[in-house]
């Protein structure tokens, strides 16, 4: 068995199977946001190594990254820190026809910014506070909010910071932020509970990926997006391509001798 593929997981050989199918759902699904000009955010959170990026990755690889945005926002700057909290977060929503895809979001002050002491308790205690009236301002405000928790549990999380200690390839994907996250496991446990006890809302509720297995997370995660937004299939004319003219006609193969070319080494 693969070195990926533990006893009970999902094998590769089912998952792009399904994977495939629910792309071309994602693939109908931005022609219809498209067409009508839909305003969707999607965002991810989570503990660290609960998957989120390949998750995110399972969605977007098949479609247009001019519809699919994904917003990673890295630590506020200096002046970022003295704006409204939202507002760097504001600023990166949807226009019509775009789906925004948050890899992790502004409830980073209910999380790594409140455990880790980067915000005040009041200033936790406020974000909490406002947070359910603001995503009602944005929701009626016309724009589909999809929130989504990824749970992996504590020993699926080691296993996953052991690899990454020693593959070259995914080494970089392990901050000292990560390892620390490792340490407080429960005080980061705590955060979530208070943020799900104040913020999942009727409007704007919480869901939750149990994300052990990666494969079955992100085939999960995928269709509840497709159940949540009410796209339909859109009719498409079928693409013929012209007759290529000969207008000018040369050799532009030849023209391109004296280039210097990449070396082919494979």
């Amino acid at each position: 068995m693969a070195r990926d593929e533990p006893d009970g997981r999902m094998k590769r050989r089912d998952y792009e199977a399904e994977l495939e199918k629910l792309q071309v759902e994602l693939c109908h699904l931005q022609q219809w946001v498209q067409e009508y000009g839909a305003r969707v955010i999607i965002l991810f959170e989570g503990r660290d190594a609960a998957g989120k990026g390949g998750t995110i990755k399972a969605i977007t690889e098949k479609v247009s990254s001019r519809v699919f945005r994904v917003v990673a926002l890295p630590a506020p700057s200096d002046r970022e820190r003295t704006q409204l909290f939202m507002q760097r977060y504001m600023q990166n929503f949807p226009a019509g026809g775009e789906i925004v895809i948050f890899d992790r979001s502004w409830y980073n002050r209910a999380g790594v910014e409140y455990v880790m002491g980067f915000c005040s308790p009041d200033e936790h205690q406020r974000f909490l506070s406002l947070c359910p009236q603001i995503e009602k301002y944005i929701i009626d405000g016309g724009i589909i909010l999809i929130k989504l928790w990824l749970e992996v549990g504590m020993e699926e999380q080691e296993r996953r910071f052991k690899a990454r200690i020693h593959d070259p390839l995914r080494q970089w994907k392990l901050s000292p932020m990560d390892t620390e996250s490792y340490r407080r496991w429960y005080e980061y446990s705590r955060a979530r509970d208070m943020m799900f006890a104040a913020t999942s809302t009727e409007h704007a509720p919480w869901r939750i990926v149990r994300s052990d297995d990666k494969r079955r997370a992100r085939l999960n995660c995928i269709a509840h997006i497709l159940e949540r937004i009410p796209y339909a299939r859109v009719k498409r004319e079928e693409v013929k391509l012209p007759k290529r003219s000969g207008k000018g006609h040369y050799d532009d193969q030849e023209s391109l001798r004296g280039m210097e070319f990449v070396a082919e080494r494979y």
